[in-house]
């Protein structure tokens, strides 16, 4: 989770960011609800934007835009967030994923083969998941309060979940055994918004530190 606050107006201005990271009080009710109505408005208009965005952005600026995910990781994981919101979006509140997907994928296929190649082409897109339980929630929880060490997609599931308080302990020793969740960066990032540091003690396992703990004292 990218914690910047001060970066470059986007969807959200620097306020809305503070208001959701939760480090910009507001006095009242109406106050609250104002600002959570109005990152709602935002939202919307940035969604509809992309719809001029797709058909009038010039190519040469599209091309600068996305030449950054070979470089900027943040900005690949903007993408992957930005994916992870309208799949949450549409798959709990009424939309199948699938139908965002599959004419999204499949206009941009043909678009592709027209300009690139000079091709008509028939597209077929096959979306599929699977999931399969590893852990409950409150089995991760129980081992945190343990001491014992957990993966980040694990402390990641408890703090999105939110009934848990992870920056209740000085420490949270995490073993990286996990797909994208392990890419570097993300620990800093997950630390971050613990108010906490990492420290590497080896390829495949890290600790984060909060509260009075520093990462120099770790000795393992």
């Amino acid at each position: 989770m990218d914690t910047e606050i001060d970066r470059e107006r986007g969807v959200l201005s620097p306020a809305d960011r503070a208001y959701l990271l939760g480090e910009r009080e507001m006095d009242h009710e109406q106050s609250k609800r104002n600002a959570e109505a109005r990152i709602r408005r935002r939202i919307r208009a940035g969604v509809l934007d992309f719809d001029l965005l797709l058909h009038t952005l010039p190519a040469k600026d599209r091309r600068q835009v996305f030449e950054a995910t070979t470089t900027d990781d943040a900005f690949l994981d903007g993408l992957r967030a930005m994916v992870a919101f309208v799949y949450l979006g549409t798959e709990r509140y009424g939309v199948d994923f699938e139908d965002v997907l599959e004419p999204a994928i499949r206009s941009s296929e043909e678009f592709l083969a027209a300009t690139d190649r000079d091709e008509s082409v028939s597209v077929d897109v096959t979306f599929e998941v699977e999931t399969s339980v590893e852990s409950t929630l409150e089995g991760i929880a129980a081992r945190l309060d343990a001491g014992e060490p957990v993966t980040p997609r694990e402390l990641f599931s408890v703090i999105m979940q939110g009934d848990y308080d992870a920056r209740s302990h000085d420490r949270i020793t995490l073993v990286r055994a996990d797909e994208h969740h392990a890419e570097a960066g993300f620990l800093d990032r997950l630390a971050a918004y613990l108010d906490g540091e990492v420290s590497h003690v080896s390829d495949s396992r890290a600790v984060i530190h909060l509260g009075t703990e520093t990462s120099g004292s770790e000795q393992e």
